[in-house]
């Protein structure tokens, strides 16, 4: 089997054309996905997560084009497929599960008609074959009575089993990849991490990979082996998620994990939030997009924008901070040669 990752980003920039300018949603994020991983991107609401998810699948809005990059899934560029071929690649080897089932169910349908149509336009299965798969699939997530679900309407069901029901549709012709936006948002926390469970059993049932959609530090930290900081539609620091936990080197991530309380500690401290607002997209800086909300920016970071740089073995940083402190290598270091403190 080739040791090539299954899914390469190289260099992708989105943008929505608007009356009142370019929206740069994205701008040049790269990343690999290897087979069988679970790669995590995190950041605030706006910072590009979701936008980079569907322009990889190719469900923009009408606005919306990608103006640069290419996106390679077993070393074909997607973006040059075909309507055709893309509407085939979407559920039999890449699907997604979006944050709100109950805006990606149709109300009028059933639940069955709509797991039924999935299986349907991407198999070759017979009438019967698609009802046992429906009923396997539902099963196979959880859902309780599912010859009764398959008939009910999305309204008839509790937010975590429509959930369950936007997996078993994502999962029905067995992709390669799994993108979940955000996908328990809206559930209350003892379901969330029943579903999280339920991704992590299916994900190494199926031996698929996932691409994990989130702002909750929690979520990432608990599922996934590589993460991805997002800032500003561009990628501000990357690394194992030990790395990203234990030696946060970007000060938008440093920010992040200073407002995560901590349950371990029984004195009382204030969270402390990031100050300042995101970033206008239409009118982006010359420098770093985080400068101006940074206690520590620098003259430097006002004007001109960092590169990514080596701060540990399977670790990089875009941070002026760290070449200050002399914590960054321009080459990837060798195993056991580098440790990186926190500053």
């Amino acid at each position: 089997m080739s040791n090539a990752p299954l899914l390469q980003v190289r260099n992708l920039h989105t943008s929505f054309f608007t009356d009142a300018g370019e929206v740069r949603a994205v701008n040049g994020i790269s990343y690999n996905l290897d087979r069988g991983k679970v790669l995590g991107i995190v950041g605030e609401s706006g910072s590009g997560k979701s936008v980079s998810a569907y322009s990889v699948m190719r469900i923009l809005t009408d606005t919306g084009r990608v103006t640069a990059g290419e996106v390679l899934f077993k070393g074909e560029n997607i973006l040059e497929y075909t309507p055709q071929q893309m509407q085939e690649f979407r559920g039999s080897r890449i699907s997604m599960i979006f944050q709100d089932p109950m805006t990606c169910l149709n109300p009028v349908f059933t639940v069955g008609s709509q797991l039924r149509e999935a299986i349907r336009i991407h198999t070759d299965r017979t009438k019967d074959q698609i009802q046992a798969r429906a009923l396997e699939m539902l099963q196979l997530v959880g859902v309780n009575e599912p010859e009764k679900r398959l008939k009910q309407y999305p309204h008839e069901l509790s937010g975590g089993m429509r959930q369950r029901v936007m997996i078993a549709m994502a999962l029905a012709c067995e992709p390669d990849i799994l993108i979940a936006d955000e996908p328990t948002t809206a559930l209350d926390v003892t379901i969330q991490a029943q579903i999280l469970e339920l991704m992590l059993d299916l994900q190494r049932e199926m031996g698929m990979s996932i691409i994990m959609i989130t702002h909750d530090m929690g979520v990432i930290a608990q599922i996934c082996d590589e993460v991805i900081v997002m800032y500003a539609g561009g990628v501000c620091e990357r690394g194992t998620a030990d790395a990203i936990f234990y030696h946060p080197m970007h000060e938008y991530t440093r920010g992040l994990m200073r407002s995560i309380p901590d349950m371990s500690d029984d004195e009382k401290k204030r969270l402390i939030p990031i100050t300042g607002t995101p970033i206008d997209l239409l009118h982006m800086p010359p420098g770093c997009p985080f400068a101006p909300r940074c206690d520590r920016a620098m003259k430097i970071c006002l004007q001109e924008k960092p590169r990514e740089y080596w701060v540990g073995r399977d670790h990089l940083s875009a941070c002026w901070m760290n070449v200050k402190n002399g914590a960054c290598y321009e080459e990837r270091p060798a195993e056991g040669t580098v440790e990186v403190e926190e500053a």
